[in-house]
């Protein structure tokens, strides 16, 4: 098989999540990493680029001259890692994306409602792949529980329940400390502060599992800290267009929760659990039956699950495996394959809809807000 060409914005020396784009994406040999703009430092990234193999000709010094660098090039990328700050991303996948080029792009997708269906809106003109890395939804559990959803083996969803509460931010004296500062600084951050950074990522998963959309929500938000001007606690309830009830709950000042990220999705005929600090294991309770836990790379599983099993029943899984799903699904949309499990831009806008949604609710007091973007309202 051909390999695709792929190049990175962002994720450089340092990076949280650009070692994981990097192993994600040349793990099973669909892409080849070829070009990048590795750092807002110029010389910095060119050099960090070289270090891992980059011709010195595609080290480039930022995204402009990346996107004038590969755009006339006959052999240019396949695919664009967009893993910058969150202010930037709207500005270059859309350079990127009218430009001609397939673009992953790190969440939150955009800063603002209005960017994100402009982006959904280009996507299509230009005939694109445009996707957001909500890479949990690619643990093969997470696939294993979507398809069980699908196939009505719990029923009608009655009730889904999730979370993403972590301590890390929960020390006070260490509020000032610039890495936690600037999530709770609107100038940086934009209009939400722990709702937006890791609540959608619960927000989407719920979507994702249950197959259907926020339809509406009431929020509290908290600022338990008194130094930020931006929630550090929320708590979110929601309503599908399927009719099923949601409940959310995400925090920074969990002290005691690590990663903290779980689902629990209950339905007339069964209830299932994943969480992400145990992915190999989905928890599966038939109504009137026993507990049962369903391990990865077990006979009998979903396809889904299935093809997104890399290693044998036992051995662990983890973050940067998730990613490279997600590349996986990348490589076989943009060679013409069917994949509907991987994130879109509209995921993107519908969760940019929902941040908006949520503090426009805590803003009045919890009231029950329209949580779809206007593009998606009928």
């Amino acid at each position: 098989m051909k390999k695709l060409k792929w190049g990175m914005i962002g994720g450089g020396e340092g990076s949280q999540i650009g070692p994981a784009h990097r192993l994600g994406a040349q793990a099973d040999g669909r892409f080849e990493f070829v070009a990048g703009a590795l750092d807002h430092r110029a010389d910095a990234g060119r050099a960090y680029a070289t270090r891992l193999g980059i011709d010195p000709d595609r080290a480039y010094g930022d995204w402009r001259e990346m996107l004038a660098g590969e755009r006339n090039r006959a052999d240019r990328v396949d695919l664009v890692t967009v893993a910058t700050p969150n202010a930037t991303h709207f500005e270059i996948t859309k350079a990127f994306l009218e430009a001609g080029f397939n673009v992953l792009c790190e969440k939150p997708m955009t800063m603002t409602v209005e960017q994100g269906e402009d982006i959904v809106r280009v996507a299509k003109s230009a005939g694109k792949v445009c996707s957001v890395n909500y890479c949990y939804s690619a643990y093969p559990m997470v696939r294993q529980a979507r398809a069980m959803v699908r196939a009505e083996e719990l029923g009608k969803i009655r009730l889904v329940v999730t979370n993403f509460s972590h301590g890390h931010h929960g020390d006070a004296t260490d509020a000032d400390n610039p890495r936690v500062r600037w999530r709770y600084d609107p100038a940086m951050a934009g209009v939400s502060g722990q709702f937006a950074d890791c609540g959608i990522h619960a927000m989407h998963m719920a979507s994702f599992v249950c197959d259907d959309e926020v339809e509406k929500l009431s929020a509290d938000f908290a600022s338990t800290i008194p130094s930020r001007e931006l929630e550090d606690d929320a708590m979110v309830n929601f309503r599908m267009t399927g009719g099923t009830v949601g409940r959310l709950w995400t925090s920074s000042v969990a002290i005691g929760r690590q990663h903290g990220f779980d689902i629990q999705v209950f339905g007339e005929r069964g209830g299932l659990r994943w969480a992400s600090e145990q992915p190999n294991q989905l928890v599966y309770t038939p109504v009137g039956g026993r507990t049962q836990i369903i391990e990865k790379g077990e006979a009998g599983l979903h396809e889904d699950a299935q093809r997104l099993s890399r290693v044998s029943i036992a051995h662990p899984e983890g973050f940067p495996l998730a990613v490279a799903n997600i590349y996986c699904d990348l490589a076989d949309v943009i060679s013409g394959e069917v994949r509907d499990s991987l994130p879109s831009a509209a995921d993107g806008v519908r969760s940019m809809g929902a941040v908006y949604a949520a503090v426009a609710s805590a803003q009045q007091n919890g009231a029950w807000v329209d949580a779809r973007p206007p593009m998606f309202r009928t």
